[in-house]
């Protein structure tokens, strides 16, 4: 592949306070269990009922061959189960890896993005479009729930490289716990006519005894599995693949209407036509957890076990045994700390150094502003649309864009029930964070309801809190035309949105550099009404209940929004630029990103206003608008700001420095900005 941040100390809810404790022994419990059987596993692969392994099956004689890996990943969920996959992978893996990812548009955009900011040595991936070959599989009637996708297995032998020999094809929702090294040995097991290798299928489904009138499609006894296969591709090339799937599956077709299974229901139909061509891989690498199985009878202890297939809707619910070791294992990858896995492979000599490790080793470690600096150059692993994302932009529409940290979270709900459109988030969370975050959204009824809502999450990592990468990550992927730059903990006032959406064509945002101002104001008060309308806001700034934004402690970064005026407008009024000037502001999409040399706190907002007044926007207050900060605890780096010496001498080397590029750059506004 080509300063953990300490959190502010805001009050989270009792319940999600509670999640995180129990989710942290859960996870410490998995880890200790997970250890317990790397040390109790032994090395060379025991094929319980079949011949032993020769010591030429052993998976260190594989040295550095690169293992192929083929997956079908479609959809948001899909992405995400997917991740844990790739993570239990990652964790025994001693060889480089190369994924084949078959995908629809959204999981082409998160695994590109993933990957790129994954930034694992020894690790290649191939993306395929899935729409190359969806008309080849579009005329199969399916009932799977997977739909179109749950078939494209079928067109591998199409779509992967003609010089690709052999490939491991696995579902999203399988965990290792071996190295698939283990697996891909399995490969010389196979004679001269076994072109598939696949495990038996554990449930009762192909013996048609899972209720009256059942018809399952025709399969060699028990039927086999596709969540694990083995393709040999110059075999199944050599007998004409794509012509034998499709004949087999319009003459079954004809009597059977639909496919309950999707491919594996195909598959099964060529291997019972077709039995020789077919290598039955021992139980343990396909241990199926569903309804209605039998994979507690196929092997004795749980060190034995290599793969786990969660293909059951109730998933972590499902009955067995080992429900606590599968649970644990799988609860380990899905937590587990993905930036762990960016470990080389000592003895490959495959990897050429990353463009990230290159620029981070020319920074110098003495250097007192090395982590801000080292902040500027981390591409930081981000996970795009970490849960669905449905909305349809109309061309006066308007994003909120925020980011936010774990302990922000409580805020997002008040949020939504002021600002009914379309919002962008940056989540700058941990691995066991993500999982917390999943939980939170589906026990809100505020929030598991809206799909206008894109949570983006970039995993921690550093020491730093890196706002403004945060904020150029969510803005990226807003698909309006229009953002409203805000802070997580700002509730706009009522019907904002549908008023901006009118503002933003009577001001022409779209062909003009114009930015308007949204008023900002703040309470001391813990527990207090919010104001609804510009006369609450007038009446509570009288009583001395409500203030302009950071009037206590920074009169400068919103002053020139010029409050009096605002007070006694009814109509839009334009402000100059001032040095520190630092409004929420709703601009058009198209807008320079913010500057990521700009951590934590101090000058993170200020240097992108700038930037704005550098390129010729000029700012407009909303006399109708406004904006009200929710009180909390101040965060970690507005105490590192207070507290440190040396971080404030940073900050001014950073934004002096930032200030002569911007002069560079924009030599018609050095006047202007020589005052800074």
């Amino acid at each position: 592949m080509y300063v953990y941040y300490v959190s502010e100390s805001g009050r989270l809810s009792d319940k999600l306070t509670h999640r995180i404790q129990e989710l942290e022994e859960q996870l410490l419990k998995a880890e200790a269990r997970l250890s317990e059987v790397q040390n109790h596993r032994p090395n060379a692969y025991n094929f319980s009922s079949h011949a032993p392994c020769s010591s030429s099956d052993r998976i260190d004689t594989l040295k550095c061959e690169v293992i192929h890996i083929a997956v079908v990943c479609a959809g948001y969920n899909s992405t995400r189960s997917f991740v844990t996959l790739v993570k239990s992978l990652l964790f025994y893996r001693k060889n480089p890896l190369h994924f084949h990812i078959v995908t629809d548009h959204v999981a082409n955009v998160v695994l590109n993005t993933l990957f790129k900011t994954w930034n694992v040595p020894q690790l290649e991936i191939t993306l395929y479009s899935a729409d190359q070959v969806t008309s080849d599989v579009a005329w199969i009637p399916n009932k799977h729930y997977s739909g179109i996708y749950g078939l494209l297995k079928l067109t591998l032998v199409k779509v992967l490289p003609k010089d690709l020999a052999k490939v491991i094809v696995l579902d999203t929702d399988v965990t290792f716990a071996t190295d698939i090294a283990e697996l891909w040995t399995l490969f010389h097991k196979f004679n001269s006519q076994q072109a598939l290798g696949l495990v038996e299928n554990q449930s009762n489904w192909y013996l048609g005894k899972i209720w009256r009138k059942h018809r399952p499609w025709p399969a060699l006894g028990r039927g086999f599995n596709s969540g694990v296969m083995l393709l040999n591709l110059i075999k199944l090339r050599a007998i004409g693949w794509d012509e034998l799937w499709r004949s087999v599956a319009e003459k079954d077709l004809i009597t059977h209407f639909a496919t309950s299974l999707a491919d594996q229901d195909i598959f099964n139909a060529i291997i019972k036509e077709h039995p020789d061509m077919v290598m039955s891989l021992p139980c343990l690498w396909n241990v199926q957890l569903s309804d209605n199985t039998r994979s507690e009878s196929c092997y004795s202890e749980e060190a034995d076990l290599k793969v786990i297939h969660w293909n059951s809707p109730k998933k972590l619910k499902v009955k067995n045994k080992h429900i606590e070791f599968f649970r644990n294992l799988y609860l380990t990858f899905l937590e587990y700390d993905g930036n762990l896995l960016r470990r080389e492979l000592f003895g490959c000599n495959t990897t050429i150094s990353s463009v990230l490790n290159r620029n981070i080793t020319e920074l110098t470690e003495d250097d007192p502003c090395y982590e801000f600096k080292k902040i500027r150059v981390m591409n930081f692993r981000t996970h795009l649309y970490f849960l669905d994302y449905k909305y349809v932009s109309t061309p006066d529409d308007v994003t909120l864009v925020a980011q936010l940290s774990m302990d922000r979270l409580q805020m997002l709900e008040m949020l939504c029930q002021y600002w009914e459109g379309p919002i962008s988030l940056a989540l700058y969370i941990s691995d066991a964070e993500a999982q917390q975050l999943l939980s939170y959204i589906s026990d809100s009824d505020a929030l598991k309801a809206r799909t206008n809502i894109g949570y983006h999450v970039v995993y921690k990592e550093g020491i730093a809190y890196p706002i403004n990468k945060l904020r150029n990550i969510a803005l990226e992927q807003v698909n309006t035309p229009y953002v409203f730059l805000s802070d997580i903990d700002f509730l706009p006032m009522p019907g904002l949105y549908s008023n901006l959406k009118k503002l933003v064509s009577n001001f022409e945002l779209n062909i003009t550099n114009k930015a308007l101002v949204i008023p900002a104001f703040e309470t001391q008060r813990y527990r207090t009404s919010i104001p609804q309308t510009k006369v609450e806001i007038l009446n509570m700034l009288d009583m001395g209940t409500l203030f302009t934004f950071r009037y206590h402690v920074w009169q400068k970064g919103h002053a020139p929004t010029n409050y009096a005026k605002w007070k006694q407008s009814t109509t839009p009024y334009k402000v100059a630029w001032q040095p520190d000037y630092e409004p929420y502001i709703v601009v058009k999409k198209n807008i320079p990103l913010y500057d990521t040399r700009f951590v934590g706190f101090g000058w993170n907002k200020v240097s992108h206003i700038m930037e704005l007044f550098a390129q010729g926007y000029s700012f407009y207050v909303l006399p109708n608008a406004f904006i009200i900060h929710m009180p909390h605890s101040p965060s970690f780096d507005i105490g590192k700001f207070r507290g440190s010496a040396p971080y404030r001498r940073c900050l001014k080397i950073l934004k002096n420095e930032f200030i002569r590029e911007l002069r560079k750059r924009y030599v018609s506004k050095q006047y202007s900005l020589r005052s800074v």
